[in-house]
């Protein structure tokens, strides 16, 4: 395996979308859905090298998700296969257009089942960022394990870590995220928190944004980014704040709409860029993201970066 840019792993499932009510029925749309591979292809649009190392099911839904990964240009050769546990899946249903509602069915999937032998030759082969998220290490203790690992082992390695801490209810309690988040965020260079989450990870949050930040800098995170949704984002870094607004545009779905900022502040990261301009780009592609229906599908290629500019209204022609 040759080194990639951003080296991410963790659960891509099937995402059956329903457009009304699931207790209704009617037909819905097979998709993929992710946070690691959503921030993977957000990046591979934009031109970086991306490595997805998670583990799928040896199914129908495992080989679409594998399909859709390849489509994008992500690396997959680090992806593994479970002959036992399925691939994950989730129903989501929207609402409203800023409202949608999932069930998850990933216990006992093959997601699950990620282990530090698994994920070991991917860190092996080298990336300039490792990116994990909260959701991994709600699966299994075995996949804990894993994302701890991995971000010990990026980091003496030299390999920058970004971490989103993207708390999911559904998957495990508040008392229990807090208990295992903190030792992977103190791993970190780059944390990445709604207001609501940071205190899970950084337990001087109560204290406010500030003192969260000057916390995680004494364990050498350099970055705390602060997600806000429709108020923009804020970024600490060297003590600062820096802020940006969010992109007005008339919102179709936020479902990946975080993970897509991510994408746009980590690509701006790699380019060099400082951290505003990262912020900036950061609220480019969640502009696109909500602005059309997916977990990932509207995300820019770089060429269309600059299509935000452009009057409300304006056809491209």
């Amino acid at each position: 395996m040759e080194p990639a840019d951003v080296l991410t792993f963790g659960e891509s499932m099937g995402s059956f979308r329903h457009a009304g009510l699931l207790r209704m029925g009617g037909s819905a749309q097979l998709c993929l859905a992710g946070a690691e591979s959503n921030v993977a292809i957000g990046l591979s649009r934009l031109g970086h090298t991306t490595r997805w190392a998670g583990r799928l099911g040896q199914d129908e839904i495992g080989a679409f998700a594998l399909r859709q990964l390849r489509a994008e240009g992500v690396l997959t050769d680090a992806v593994s296969h479970d002959e036992h546990r399925p691939t994950g899946l989730m129903l989501l249903e929207q609402r409203t257009a800023e409202l949608a509602r999932v069930q998850y069915y990933r216990a006992g999937s093959a997601g699950s089942a990620l282990t530090v032998d698994l994920i070991r030759p991917a860190v092996a082969a080298g990336a300039r960022i490792l990116h994990l998220t909260g959701i991994t290490p709600a699966l299994s203790d075995s996949a804990a394990e894993t994302v701890l690992w991995a971000a010990r082992a990026a980091r003496d390695a030299g390999i920058l870590v970004s971490f989103d801490v993207n708390f999911r209810a559904k998957l495990w309690t508040v008392e229990q995220a807090a208990q295992t988040l903190p030792a992977i965020a103190a791993c970190a260079d780059v944390v990445i928190a709604s207001e609501d989450e940071l205190a899970l990870a950084v337990p001087e949050a109560n204290d406010g944004e500030a003192a969260a930040a000057a916390a995680l800098a004494v364990q050498g995170v350099g970055q705390v980014i602060i997600k806000r949704g429709a108020d923009g984002a804020t970024g600490w870094s060297d003590g600062q704040p820096h802020h940006v607004a969010a992109h007005q545009v008339v919102v179709r779905d936020t479902v990946g709409a975080g993970d897509a900022f991510t994408a746009g502040y980590l690509s701006g990261l790699l380019d060099g860029l400082d951290v505003p301009a990262r912020l900036e780009r950061g609220a480019t592609l969640g502009a696109f993201a909500v602005g059309y229906p997916g977990d990932w599908e509207a995300l820019p290629t770089r060429a269309e970066l600059r299509l935000r500019e452009q009057q409300s209204g304006t056809t491209v022609r």
